[in-house]
């Protein structure tokens, strides 16, 4: 493999999971923010190949890849400058705040010559990889019905959070992850119904801010996930489940019961210490970003995400968040046509 230059956009929580990952590709890696925390972020990791540079510009004109680790609204924006400058792409997931806006920068990749990698990391946890492998052996039969759990304490540590036109709102920012594995695992979805509970902006005052919503996704297939997110009180634990149901077993997963790597949300270089002792030895990050910097090699293979997942991730969310604001069913009929009823 080339020796991997990163360009690391975001020093946040996401952005201090992936670094270390990098550095353990051994990847010189340059951070750019705008708010001047990349040198933070760099001075944190004085002794490593980590530096903080000034511009975009820069950045661009010199590394091997992209990282965007920034908040939401800025990943189009992001992810086609990048494109633009020949580079490949990791975009922290949701790839977009909408499907248009999905399609174009795939598209803009494709016509570029570029790899487009949405970082979808629960692929890479080992529970939710090994369920997905085993469902496509047939070893539970014919799927019936798939249910997901996702909830922890309501991210409030930087603002646009609480602004569902920035982050999309519980469904787009939390749900996405399990509504990737749902597809991945139960094949293409062709109806959504969806219902939020709960404040949708975060006020920062007195009231509790709890927001939860639940997605009914109905597959090509006839199988059925139920998909559960929520964003609680300060003192939520943040837990995963998920029960995967077919006609001839059942699998089960309770993250609370299988203690593994974790980030804290305020970004506290959290990345290779302090790993408990339990099935997930390695990072998902790492094992995430290792498939994707080895798919830009000849050879490499294609990783197990792609630039479509992301986009249908996107279109399912946004069919979600529909729903539930009308409180109607969305029907998926083709990867370009949406109609509601």
């Amino acid at each position: 493999m080339r020796p991997l230059h990163i360009g690391l956009l975001g020093a946040g929580g996401i952005a201090r999971a992936h670094l270390p990952g990098w550095l353990e590709l051994g990847a010189r890696v340059s951070v750019y923010t705008v708010d001047g925390s990349a040198q933070k972020l760099a001075a944190e990791y004085a002794g490593h190949d980590v530096t903080a540079v000034p511009g975009l510009e820069g950045l661009l004109a010199d590394c091997t890849a992209v990282d965007i680790c920034t908040p939401t609204p800025t990943h189009k924006e992001l992810a086609l400058a990048a494109v633009a400058a020949g580079r490949h792409v990791v975009c922290e997931k949701p790839l977009a705040l909408n499907t248009r806006d999905a399609e174009e920068v795939a598209a803009a990749a494709e016509a570029a010559g570029v790899q487009l990698h949405p970082a979808h990391v629960v692929r890479y946890f080992p529970a939710y990889a090994a369920m997905q492998q085993a469902v496509a052996r047939g070893e539970l039969g014919d799927l019936a019905v798939l249910r997901f759990t996702r909830g922890g304490a309501r991210p409030k540590w930087a603002p646009w959070f609480g602004d569902p036109a920035k982050s999309g709102g519980v469904i787009m920012d939390l749900m996405v992850h399990d509504i990737d594995i749902a597809r991945w695992t139960a094949g293409e979805v062709v109806r959504v119904h969806a219902q939020t509970r709960g404040v949708e902006h975060a006020t920062g005052g007195a009231e509790p801010d709890v927001l939860s919503a639940t997605a009914v996704l109905t597959h090509a297939s006839g199988t059925v996930s139920h998909i559960t997110g929520l964003w609680g009180l300060p003192d939520q634990q943040f837990r995963t489940t998920f029960r995967i149901a077919g006609g001839d077993g059942l699998l089960r997963h309770d993250s609370t019961a299988v203690p593994g790597y974790r980030v804290t949300a305020q970004g506290i270089r959290a990345a290779n210490e302090g790993i408990p002792a339990s099935p997930m030895t390695e990072s998902p990050y790492l094992a995430e970003l290792r498939e994707f910097a080895a798919s830009w090699e000849e050879g490499g293979g294609a990783p197990r995400v792609s630039a479509r997942d992301g986009i249908e991730a996107v279109r399912i969310a946004e069919a979600a968040v529909e729903s539930s604001r009308t409180g109607r069913a969305v029907e998926l009929r083709t990867s370009t046509e949406e109609v509601t009823r």
